[in-house]
């Protein structure tokens, strides 16, 4: 009996040990990663275009790791959720940081949401990497600007409007949604037209809410205001809010050659679930277009189809499809990568000296180089025409690579600003 007693404590204390020896090699396997934060809305208004994003870090994610991870170590996404809730940004962000303890985080698309998460950053010194066009008008120590600037976009693509091969426009509609990004840019475009001898009367300026549906009203005002000359619409409608809006153009049958719209946040993947073919020549001003042809893009859309189909992703399973953010999402993740080898370690300050001219072969077909200070990628061009199959035919590129300016020169006094971000 004693015999059999002392068996079952030895049986007992020795499958505590193995217990304490499984939990140990679990969080000593926990400790092995690099953990990496994903904050992009996969619900609500934004999800249209932000879910996909969410699916490239985690392809680029997969990409690293099958090639031996980071410094040794695999990468660990901690996905969330801030379902297009501006605040929530902000407390997602914090719970990556604070208690998830990410090393670097992938996220956002409209500039709301960046303001929303850059003091948290900040405070905690974290590091962000955005991968969407923007209005300028910031630098950040912990934000790496993987999108456009204005002048990587939005003056390019009125220049092109204003061009006799891009129909000569005179009058313009500025058209957005009712945040930051939109009323911005617009006011550096209507700065920018001015000091072009545009005049205020030959200028409309309108906004909707996020989520807006009824462009019936929008789109019968715009081409009664086209009526007073050759007008053009520059759209920053986001999310998706761009499907009304461009069926509401078919509809109407304002068609590019009468006014062209040029849009800022309309790629492929808005024009997914739109009727393209009333909208052929209307346009779109991006540095990466899925239709550009060279070995580096036909690698980049048949790695997403591969990997779309493997994953069974909604839409991209059977139509895989690629667009701009997608591409300054996977230079991002690329360059950290590289940054973070540089620098033999994960610390954010480190990681932050070492981004300094990195340089990637983009799918764009160009080397893009992050910018030694102002922490923006150096980017080209593109202007494309919708197709009928909701692809874009490139009608202008710029001749090379464009250096960002954050600060745009037709805001007053930002000539006295820095090219680098101000050490906090």
């Amino acid at each position: 009996m004693t015999n059999r007693r002392t068996h079952l404590k030895t049986l007992a204390a020795t499958m505590v040990m193995a217990a304490a020896g499984t939990s140990f090699t679990s969080s000593a396997l926990a400790a092995d990663t690099i953990k990496v934060g994903v904050l992009h809305s996969l619900s609500g208004t934004m999800a249209i275009s932000e879910t996909v994003l969410k699916d490239t870090v985690l392809m680029a994610i997969d990409e690293i790791n099958a090639k031996g991870g980071v410094l040794g170590k695999k990468l660990e996404p901690v996905v969330v959720d801030p379902a297009s809730n501006w605040p929530l940004f902000a407390e997602k962000t914090k719970q990556l940081l604070t208690k998830d303890k990410v090393a670097v985080i992938f996220g956002c698309w409209t500039s709301v949401s960046r303001k929303s998460v850059l003091p948290v950053v900040e405070e905690l010194n974290g590091l962000l990497f955005y991968p969407v066009q923007y209005e300028g008008e910031e630098l950040s120590k912990n934000v790496f600007y993987t999108g456009a600037a204005p002048n990587q976009q939005a003056i390019p693509a009125v220049d092109y409007l204003m061009s006799k091969e891009g129909g000569g426009a005179k009058r313009w509609v500025l058209l957005g949604t009712d945040y930051v990004y939109p009323r911005t840019t617009n006011k550096i475009l209507r700065a920018y037209l001015k000091s072009k001898g545009v005049k205020d009367s030959d200028i409309d300026e309108k906004y909707t809410p996020f989520g807006h549906a009824d462009y019936q009203t929008i789109v019968a005002d715009i081409k009664k205001f086209a009526q007073g000359g050759k007008t053009a619409v520059v759209s920053t409608i986001n999310g998706d809010s761009n499907v009304p809006f461009y069926k509401e153009l078919g509809n109407a049958g304002l068609k590019a050659k009468d006014v062209p719209v040029v849009a800022f946040s309309v790629g492929e993947e808005e024009l997914r679930g739109v009727d393209t073919k009333p909208l052929v020549g209307h346009l779109a001003a991006w540095n990466y277009f899925m239709s550009i042809k060279n070995p580096a893009n036909a690698e980049f859309v048949k790695k997403w189809g591969d990997y779309a189909k493997a994953q069974n992703i909604a839409g991209h399973k059977d139509k895989p499809l690629t667009n701009d953010p997608m591409e300054a999402t996977y230079i991002g993740i690329n360059m950290w990568k590289q940054a973070v080898e540089k620098a033999k370690s994960t610390d954010v300050d480190k990681v932050i000296a070492a981004m300094s001219g990195q340089t990637f072969k983009a799918p764009s077909g160009i080397t893009s180089k992050m910018d030694e200070k102002n922490h923006h990628l150096h980017k080209s061009v593109f202007i494309g025409e919708i197709k009928a199959d909701g692809q874009f035919n490139v009608v202008w590129k710029t001749p090379g690579p464009v250096k960002a300016k954050p600060w745009s020169p037709y805001i007053e006094g930002n000539d006295k600003k820095p090219d680098e971000p101000v050490k906090k």
